[in-house]
């Protein structure tokens, strides 16, 4: 038990060891020792006794990330066929082209703040790679509604992804208690202060919101039109993206609704569920 510290991987054994966690910080609560948890390849946070945790081995360790990894990969090289292939479309299809004049199409602008430094760093490596103007912050859960207007004032963006990790505290009750999420309040003042950004500016800022086991109805309430999680699961790192990055790929006179991701995301719409949004894709003659 002694031998936990922060920064160990970890597995919990009356959870039969289904999870890899990364301990992010130890606390006393009562006289005992707890473990602060978030999911190595899952955005979600849990808590728990040291005695209850075991050291999982480095090479499992290893091999769970190549896993996220491939994953990655492997979703970026059926991807990008793809993706050019709709920008060209668009390109020629949106409007009869203009003499003496030349078309550029543009994806919609993502600002993603992630509550996870590794996942941050994942997240951009990923909108880069499709080529996906994307400014990604590594903000924690909590300081999120406190910057979020002014970076929302800096950088102007027409997708806003807010997520990180999340979980319920006591599983199967207090749905319906902001306190039971982990995170879930942090976000939904995120997504408040987004949208007191729009009233004030008059924009129509496409949101997700939450990670894990987030209070999805709260989190709608708030003016998500895409968040996690209705059926209270664990959803996959890329959910968020795959979110931003339909959108940011959706011509602007279309709009997406969640039937039109669902096959692409892990748990399809008992992860993530929404009211859709417009496309954010435009194209400008130069």
């Amino acid at each position: 038990m002694s031998s936990i510290k922060k920064g160990n991987y970890v597995s919990r054994k009356s959870h039969q060891n289904d999870i890899i966690f990364l301990v992010d910080k130890i606390i006393t609560k009562n006289n005992q020792k707890i473990a602060i948890l978030t999911g190595i390849i899952e955005r979600v946070e849990a808590d728990s006794p040291l005695e209850d945790l075991q050291v999982v081995d480095k090479k499992i360790v290893r091999d769970t990330l190549k896993l996220l990894d491939k994953k990655i990969r492997n979703r970026l090289e059926n991807n990008l066929k793809y993706i050019k292939n709709k920008k060209e479309i668009f390109s020629r299809n949106i409007h009869v082209q203009k003499q003496n004049f030349s078309n550029k199409v543009i994806t919609g602008k993502i600002l993603h703040l992630d509550g996870d430094k590794k996942y941050s760093e994942k997240s951009y490596y990923y909108y880069k790679k499709v080529g996906l103007n994307a400014i990604v912050k590594n903000v924690p859960e909590y300081k999120q509604p406190k910057i979020v207007y002014n970076l929302l004032t800096i950088y102007k963006p027409d997708i806003l992804i807010i997520t990180g990790h999340d979980g319920m505290i006591k599983k199967n009750i207090g749905y319906n208690d902001i306190y039971n999420y982990r995170n879930s309040r942090h976000f939904v003042n995120t997504v408040k202060e987004a949208r007191r950004y729009d009233l004030e500016t008059n924009n129509h800022t496409v949101i997700f919101a939450g990670a894990c086991q987030s209070y999805f109805e709260a989190l709608i309430i708030a003016g998500a039109n895409f968040a996690s999680s209705p059926a209270r699961i664990l959803i996959d790192f890329l959910d968020p993206l795959i979110i931003a990055e339909k959108v940011a790929l959706t011509e602007n006179y279309k709009y997406i609704t969640i039937d039109d991701i669902a096959s692409e995301l892990r748990d399809g719409k008992r992860g993530v569920d929404g009211i859709g949004s417009n496309g954010k894709m435009t194209q400008v003659y130069i």
